[in-house]
């Protein structure tokens, strides 16, 4: 399960600054989520009848107690706002002129459970970066084949003892994924439907044991750290798998 995903259906009611009463940390990432999507709506522009354009390029700022507590949580925030961002703007019918770009600063001018969001339109490439959300963890998909088990030869291993050394692969094609069953023992799942072998679209769900996958693609700006850099620096943090 996502960072987010136990937040997802108080969406509609989330309003800056509400939840900093009952969270007496602070922030809650919810509330960054919903003035994001507030950004979209307020900002978005009729350009034709099929072109609803909207900001690509976001800086939340945030107090500084929020502001440490948040980038703490590393870069699966920022992976997670701009998954929910895509996901709104797909929903919402909304076109985005490159790829997608949330940033966080600091402003000592903010008081805690603050946030103040500053966004733009910028033209650019986008890069598609595929993930894996994996057990709350997420990686990014880095090579054509990645092989997901509890063995510890797998290149994501997984404390489930109702999985397979090597249960199942995703392949990746720069374009298109694809997920295979490795003839494990328990056998796997698609969406709910027993899994072979099959394309694997955004968003879509796979199950081994008790372990609960979903394939994600992100769509981020070129100009942003692409996940290897990321991946680099949680793991220099110590914080990496």
């Amino acid at each position: 399960m996502g960072l987010l995903d136990n937040f997802e259906r108080g969406l509609e009611r989330a309003v800056n600054g509400a939840f900093a009463k009952t969270f007496k940390s602070g922030l809650a990432p919810i509330e960054i989520t919903s003035a994001l999507r507030r950004e979209l709506d307020t900002k978005a522009a009729v350009v034709s009848r099929e072109r609803i354009l909207v900001p690509n390029k976001f800086l939340v700022r945030l107090g500084r107690t929020d502001y440490q507590r948040m980038t703490g949580i590393g870069p699966t925030l920022i992976d997670e706002l701009t998954q929910l961002v895509q996901t709104h703007a797909t929903a919402q019918g909304y076109q985005f002129a490159g790829g997608i770009s949330i940033r966080l600063s600091e402003d000592t001018g903010l008081s805690e459970g603050m946030i103040r969001v500053d966004s733009e339109n910028v033209k650019g490439e986008v890069i598609w970066t595929p993930v894996l959300d994996v057990a709350g963890r997420r990686y990014p998909i880095m090579k054509a084949r990645t092989v997901i088990g509890r063995g510890g030869d797998a290149d994501i291993t997984i404390d489930d003892t109702g999985t397979s050394r090597k249960h199942v692969e995703v392949l990746w094609d720069g374009k298109r994924a694809q997920v295979n069953d490795l003839g494990s023992t328990n056998g796997s799942q698609l969406n709910g439907e027993p899994l072979t072998k099959a394309l694997l679209d955004p968003d879509s769900i796979i199950t081994i044991g008790r372990t609960r996958i979903v394939f994600r693609v992100l769509a981020q700006s070129a100009d942003v750290d692409q996940p290897s850099t990321r991946l680099r620096s949680d793991r220099e943090r110590g914080t990496g798998q």
